[in-house]
């Protein structure tokens, strides 16, 4: 009995010990259902790292942009793991903030991650942030809804299809919304629909000098048409809604139709948490008739070691292990491969246990696969990105013009101000910035 006190006593000082030489990295993370998952099972990883412990940062989509890119800019050192878009990496990693990733641990198969995702991570020839889920865009539905009212919706839907189907399935009455979008300011968030959607009508956020195009017939009619369907067919104060908003309603079973990310698919499609879970179809995401762009977006939530870190060896190990076909093995044990983390590895798309479990598998993979981020438009232009345009002034632009739409869904403006006032910015800050030739 001694000698069994005894070494659990030691077990226990050895692990005080070791817990109190560990390193502690902190992460910057974004407030998702994929990211919160990631916490749950963090304990895999400290488990077999015991030197190492965790500290998490969870915030708000934009409030998640604005802390990570204050900090890196300022070298202020209060993240050790960020978790940022592929918007971000290429300019950042020119500004050397970011440390490469081009020595991931044996085994970690870098060329199994998805091309254009890897593509998006990676400059000159050296990956700078690893991918923990891609995605596109894509139309995701209720087929029981669309039934009742009559409606069909194609695989490749127009507007007319959407806006027709929207309005046959509305009963406000039962608080059944036609169609949820993101109305909540941002540039990632209000913005990175629209500029997929007026891309789908084929405008331009600039012509081949910088000039702003947001007072174009095309940005009008998209602008448009998304107020008129959001006001005659969307949820009340929809202007205050992002991703998160729109998935608990659909969850709710108060949307016909949401638009959005193609990762969303997992959580409207999961019987403990959606109540329609068995009732929901996918189709690509809309175009305008007579417009061959149907303003697939890319995009990935990926993780990145900033230089101010003094902790790269620790973050490294991290985002190797949340990263890697053994974290999405890890999550197809505990959850199901309905869950596993979508759009980054080729290999998860040739697994037939992932295939069967998720029946918007093939709709993801197309998607992501018809992005063309680096010819967003159907017009000439001098930028890439596809639901963003890939410079350093447009976070700072783009959540600028998102507050005027925003405003102008919640009523406190008309779309011609909403759409004049965006144009005037948008040539102001690009002229402050040196870009119109």
């Amino acid at each position: 009995m001694r000698r069994s006190i005894w070494a659990a006593g030691a077990v226990s000082v050895l692990a005080f010990t070791a817990a109190a030489h560990a390193e502690t990295i902190t992460i910057a993370t974004v407030n998702n259902g994929d990211m919160i998952r990631m916490q749950k099972l963090a304990e895999d990883f400290t488990k077999n790292h015991p030197d190492i412990q965790l500290e998490w940062v969870t915030l708000e989509e934009n409030v998640l942009r604005q802390r990570v890119t204050t900090d890196i800019a300022t070298k202020g050192g209060q993240y050790d793991v960020m978790t940022i878009g592929n918007y971000e990496v290429p300019i950042w990693a020119k500004q050397d903030w970011l440390v490469a990733l081009d020595d991931m641990p044996d085994g970690y198969d870098t060329d199994d991650i998805l091309p254009s995702i890897r593509s998006a991570l990676t400059y000159e020839d050296k990956l700078y942030a690893a991918p923990f889920y891609g995605e596109s865009a894509m139309v995701m539905y209720r087929t029981d809804l669309a039934e009742k009212a009559g409606v069909e919706i194609p695989d490749q839907p127009t507007w007319t299809d959407i806006k027709k189907a929207a309005e046959a399935m509305t009963d406000k009455s039962n608080e059944v919304y036609g169609i949820c979008l993101r109305g909540k300011p941002g540039w990632g968030e209000n913005m990175a629909f629209l500029t997929a959607m007026a891309n789908s009508y084929g405008a331009a956020w600039f012509d081949k000098d910088w000039k702003a195009q947001l007072d174009s017939d095309e940005w009008k009619a998209a602008v448009n048409d998304y107020l008129d369907m959001m006001n005659e067919d969307g949820p009340p104060g929809a202007s205050s809604n992002g991703f998160n908003e729109n998935l608990s309603l659909f969850q709710q079973g108060k949307c016909g139709i949401w638009i959005d990310a193609t990762v969303a698919a997992s959580f409207v499609t999961d019987p403990d948490e959606s109540t329609v879970a068995d009732k929901v179809a996918f189709a690509q995401f809309p175009n305008k008739e007579g417009v061959d762009n149907h303003g697939n977006w890319l995009w990935s939530w990926n993780l990145a070691i900033p230089t101010s870190t003094d902790s790269e060896d620790a973050a490294k190990q991290f985002i190797a292990w949340a990263t890697s076909k053994d974290y999405t093995k890890l999550v197809a044990d505990k959850e199901g491969w309905r869950a596993a983390p979508p759009g980054t590895r080729t290999s998860l798309y040739e697994n037939e246990e992932y295939q069967k479990a998720a029946p918007f598998a093939e709709m993801t993979l197309n998607s992501m696969q018809a992005a063309t981020p680096d010819k967003p438009s159907v017009q000439d232009v001098p930028y890439t990105g596809g639901q963003f345009v890939a410079i350093p002034e447009f976070q700072g632009i783009g959540t600028a013009v998102g507050q005027m739409f925003s405003a102008a869904l919640a009523g406190q403006m008309s779309a011609d101000q909403a759409i004049q006032n965006a144009q005037q910015l948008t040539n102001r800050e690009m002229t402050k910035a040196g870009y119109p030739k």
